[in-house]
């Protein structure tokens, strides 16, 4: 398996299964529900910078 080198892509990936999950079953992160944005920022933040 090939690790993704760009470290933004790599978190937009996680945020995209975690969005999925999210809305797939239903689940309630509770109080780490704030996570789930801010890693969309970071990720877009990295895309953009190119990291």
């Amino acid at each position: 398996m090939n690790i993704v080198k760009n470290l933004g892509m790599l978190l937009l990936a996680i945020y995209l299964i975690v969005a999925g999950l999210i809305g797939l079953f239903g689940i309630s992160l509770g109080q780490l529900s704030i996570l789930v944005p801010i890693l969309a920022i970071v990720a877009g933040v990295l895309i953009l910078i190119g990291k």
